[in-house]
C-alpha cells in the first residue's frame, strides 16, 4: 500500500491510499517539526526531527509516536537520512543538527554516535546561515542507493560534503559544486547527483568530483526541491522562485516547477496551483513507482504520471492551517 508522509511546519499528515482513494491523519500536532525520512528497508519506522525537541519515532508507520528523549534532547534537528538497506532490515540513521553537527546511530536511533570529522574540515570557519549568520545547518543528507556509506551532507549555507565510509572520513566541497544545496536527488540506476540550490541546479556524474550548473530555460534560480525519475534517468523536476522571500511565506510567495529533459528546461503548470500564494515544494519518488511523481506544497498533494508534465491533486482533507505553512520533509513508502 502507497503510504505517503508529510511533515508541515505545525503535524505530520500521514495519507494512505485505499481501494476508496486517500485518507489521511494527523500525528504530532501542534510540533516544531523540520524534517522527515522513512526506512526503506522497514518502512513502519519513520523519523521526524523537530527544533529544540530533538527526534520523534514512528514504528507502525505513523500510527503512533514515541519521543526520543535520550536521542539528541534538545537539540535542533534539521536533517535525517536513514541509509538503504535490504527489506526487512532496519538502516543507519543519519541526524544532522543546527548548529551543524552529524550523528549516525545503528540501533534504529537509540543511540548516537557524533561524526566530528566533519566539523574539522577547512571550509567549516566559513559556513553561515544568511538570515543568521552567526549559526548554520546541516540542510540535507543523501545517501546513495546504491552504496549505502556513501553519504553527501549539504550545509546551510557554505557546503555540499562528501563521505565514502559511512561519514568516518571526509572530503570538503570543491569549486565547481553548490555552495547553498537545499536538497539533492541521487538517482539509483546511475549514481547522478542532482542539486537544488539556492545558487542554481547543478549536477554531477562522477560522484562530486566535478559540476555542471544547467540553467538554460530556467527563470528563476532559487531552488528548494528536486526529483529524477526513477524509470527516466533524464527526466528531472526542481521547483523554484526568485529568492526566499518568494519561497517559504505564503503570503509573499510566487513559487514554480520546472521540468528538464535534456539540456533545457521548462515550466509545468498543468494541474498545479497558481504560482502566487504556493509555497515552494518539495518533490519526492518511490522506487515501486518508477514514472510516477509526487509534490507538496502548502495547497496539497499532487501526483504525475507522466514524468511531471501534468499533475493531479490528491483528494485528502487539507487542514486550513496548512494553507500558510511550508513543507518540511515528504516522503513516499510502500507499506
Amino acid at each position: 500500500m502507497t503510504t505517503l508522509f508529510l511533515a508541515m511546519e505545525s503535524a505530520v499528515l500521514v495519507v494512505r491510499r485505499t481501494a476508496d482513494g486517500w485518507t489521511g491523519e494527523q500525528h504530532l500536532r501542534d510540533s516544531a517539526l523540520q524534517c522527515l525520512a522513512v526506512d526503506q528497508g522497514m518502512p513502519e519506522r519513520i523519523y521526524v526531527g523537530t527544533d529544540g525537541e530533538g527526534l520523534w519515532r514512528s514504528l507502525d508507520g505513523g500510527q503512533t509516536w514515541s519521543h526520543l528523549e535520550e536521542s539528541l534532547e534538545d537539540r535542533d534537528v534539521t536533517a535525517v537520512a536513514v541509509a538503504p538497506v535490504e527489506r526487512g532490515s532496519p538502516g543507519a540513521v543519519y541526524a544532522g543538527t543546527e548548529p551543524s553537527h552529524l550523528f549516525r546511530s545503528t540501533d534504529g536511533a537509540d543511540r548516537w554516535t557524533e561524526l566530528e570529522g566533519m566539523t574539522r574540515l577547512p571550509s567549516a570557519p566559513t559556513w553561515s546561515f544568511p538570515p543568521r549568520p552567526e549559526t548554520h545547518h546541516v540542510r540535507w543528507i543523501g545517501i546513495d542507493p546504491r552504496h549505502a556509506d556513501h553519504l553527501y551532507v549539504a550545509v546551510e549555507a557554505g557546503a555540499l560534503l562528501r563521505s565514502r565510509d559511512a561519514g568516518d572520513s571526509w572530503v570538503d566541497r570543491v569549486p565547481t559544486g553548490p555552495y547553498d544545496t537545499h536538497t539533492l536527488a541521487i538517482h539509483p540506476r546511475t549514481g547522478r547527483l542532482h542539486s537544488a540550490a539556492g545558487d542554481g541546479y547543478f549536477e554531477s556524474a562522477d560522484g562530486g568530483d566535478t559540476w555542471t550548473e544547467i540553467d538554460e530555460g530556467l527563470r528563476h534560480g532559487y531552488l528548494f526541491g528536486v526529483a529524477a525519475l526513477p524509470g527516466d534517468p533524464d527526466a528531472v523536476l526542481v521547483s523554484a522562485a526568485s529568492g526566499p522571500y518568494q519561497a517559504y511565506s505564503a503570503r509573499n510567495a510566487a513559487t514554480y516547477v520546472y521540468r528538464r529533459r535534456g539540456d533545457r528546461w521548462e515550466r509545468v503548470q498543468e494541474g498545479l496551483p497558481e504560482p502566487r500564494g504556493t509555497t515552494i515544494a518539495t518533490l519526492a519518488t518511490h522506487a515501486a513507482e518508477p514514472d510516477a511523481l509526487y509534490l507538496a506544497n502548502n495547497r496539497g498533494i499532487y501526483r504525475s504520471a507522466d514524468a511531471g508534465a501534468s499533475w493531479k491533486r490528491l483528494e485528502v482533507g487539507w487542514p486550513e492551517d496548512f494553507l500558510s505553512e511550508s513543507v518540511q520533509g515528504f516522503a513516499v513508502a510502500e507499506l
